[in-house]
């Protein structure tokens, strides 16, 4: 069975929204600015686009305030602001620690990490119900670290349980994560060197 190319349906579904003079609205999940910096560039031109950043995942509250304002910093800064909102959400990283109770020791992308995607594309599904968007996407799939597959399933199913539509991706495609490295030197973002949790962060100085 051939692998989806999710960077042509998104193609294809940008153009007949195009021929047909169709903007349609977006909830998309934003982890911080680096992985956001590319999919805005790229979408802000076909879709209203409106951020959620729920990450309880990211357990230093330290971080996940920093990360927030680097993102909005970004959106500020690359004059995206008009075109753009943002949504406030929760922010619960205990929810995040009950959730993988028991995984703790668990390696970064293993079963930790899909309860992890599950919860957040979970709740962005949720917002997106409640708020009448069009389509719900996520960042996450930039990253060359993170399955793609895994993350479109996940979303794939919680867009069915609510009842609205998600917008597959593959951002890494079409060298989105080149320029998203780039974007991020050009306005000096943020870089952090893990994914947000206390155990990517274990695991990542480790690796130091």
């Amino acid at each position: 069975m051939n692998k989806r190319n999710y960077q042509k349906e998104m193609d294809a579904l940008i153009e007949r929204n195009i021929k047909d003079g169709v903007r349609p609205s977006l909830l998309l999940h934003a982890c911080c600015a680096v992985c956001a910096s590319y999919v805005l560039e790229y979408l802000h031109s076909y879709f209203d686009i409106t951020i959620a950043y729920f990450n309880p995942n990211i357990t230093e509250e330290s971080e996940y305030r920093y990360r927030y304002s680097e993102l909005k910093r970004y959106v500020k800064e690359a004059g995206l602001g008009d075109s753009v909102r943002f949504i406030e959400v929760e922010y619960s990283p205990e929810s995040f620690f009950e959730l993988t109770k028991g995984r703790e020791n668990d390696r970064e992308g293993g079963a930790r990490c899909s309860l992890c995607f599950s919860q957040r594309l979970g709740y962005t599904a949720r917002l997106c119900k409640e708020g009448g968007y069009d389509y719900f996407a996520t960042t996450l799939t930039i990253s060359p670290l993170k399955n793609a597959e895994l993350i479109n399933a996940i979303g794939e199913k919680k867009a069915a349980e609510f009842g609205v539509n998600y917008l597959c991706s593959d951002f890494k495609k079409k060298e989105g994560y080149k320029r998203s490295i780039e974007l991020s030197k050009q306005y000096d973002l943020y870089c952090q060197n893990y994914c947000g949790c206390v155990y990517s962060r274990r695991e990542a100085e480790d690796r130091a």
